[in-house]
């Protein structure tokens, strides 16, 4: 606390120099009023020769409190110290790159080329309209699953091949509408006719109406053998499909063709061993 001194120019003092045994120890400080008033020195007064480390301590303190005060004050403006950024060079423009032929250089194009179907093939087209079908009579099968057998190997096997199929009918829908053509073919003789009805019985390894109307009303282990049997053939069906597809010239060159082509291929080839199996164990154990 600052006590006020009687008689000087100096108008306060600390508190230490009031202190008895402090100033029993230490000379008269007769300079310490001799400081003008209104600077900030005589908030801070220096004890002379008699404190020189006191006095040292105070002035470091002093420094300290001035240079927070100020950085302070500066750092959310950047006064004292600016972070400098180096300029943002604008993003360059994308370069387009065409790759030669073996033996030929590469060409650059310009930024505003645009992507461009590859050419389609009439047989590509064909058997995306005829797996359709194909894929719809499965899911047509599986849906049948719930209401007939209790089997959960079934119903497992069922499930996924009912999830897959739905997802490739979609992709299959996508791609003949991203190039203008039917989902359903039409038959040669009536163009403006769809086949869609005609087609279950011209493609590969699709069940017959009798055959179909055999597993709506078998239940049990019956309907589990029935449904192994001719999901088996279905499948067999859509790999015969596959093959007629790559054997034509010209055909399942499309990137998104070859792919789904060759996925439906691997995935229903593994579906197969899995009913196989099914039907190699007792129908009881199954249950």
């Amino acid at each position: 606390m600052l006590r006020r001194r009687r008689g000087h120019r100096c108008r306060f003092l600390p508190a230490w120099y009031w202190n008895a045994k402090v100033r029993r120890k230490l000379p008269i400080l007769t300079h310490a009023c001799s400081v003008p008033f209104g600077s900030m020195s005589h908030l801070y007064p220096s004890v002379g020769s008699a404190r020189p480390l006191q006095s040292k301590r105070i002035e470091q303190y002093r420094r300290k409190t001035l240079c927070g005060m100020l950085l302070a004050v500066s750092a959310p403006t950047g006064f004292l110290c600016s972070s400098v950024r180096p300029q943002e060079t604008p993003p360059a423009k994308p370069v387009v790159v065409q790759p030669g032929a073996p033996g030929q250089p590469t060409r650059t194009l310009p930024p505003s080329t645009r992507a461009t179907l590859p050419p389609r093939s009439q047989a590509d087209v064909e058997f995306m309209q005829g797996m359709i079908t194909h894929h719809s009579q499965a899911v047509e099968m599986t849906a049948l699953i719930v209401s007939h057998t209790e089997n959960k190997g079934l119903h497992s096997l069922g499930s996924r091949i009912s999830r897959s199929q739905s997802e490739e009918i979609k992709f299959m829908r996508r791609w003949l509408a991203a190039r203008g053509e039917p989902v359903s073919m039409a038959t040669p003789s009536m163009p403006n006719m769809d086949m869609s009805r005609e087609a279950m019985a011209l493609m590969p390894g699709m069940l017959t109406p009798e055959q179909m109307e055999a597993l709506r009303k078998a239940k049990g282990a019956e309907f589990d053998h029935l449904f192994l049997t001719g999901m088996i053939q279905h499948h067999n069906g859509a790999l015969a499909m596959v093959k007629d597809l790559f054997d034509t010239a010209g055909a399942g060159q499309d990137a998104d063709v070859f792919n789904f082509a060759t996925d439906a291929d691997n995935t229903q080839r593994a579906e197969i061993r899995i009913m196989q199996t099914m039907l190699e164990k007792p129908l009881e154990e199954k249950r």
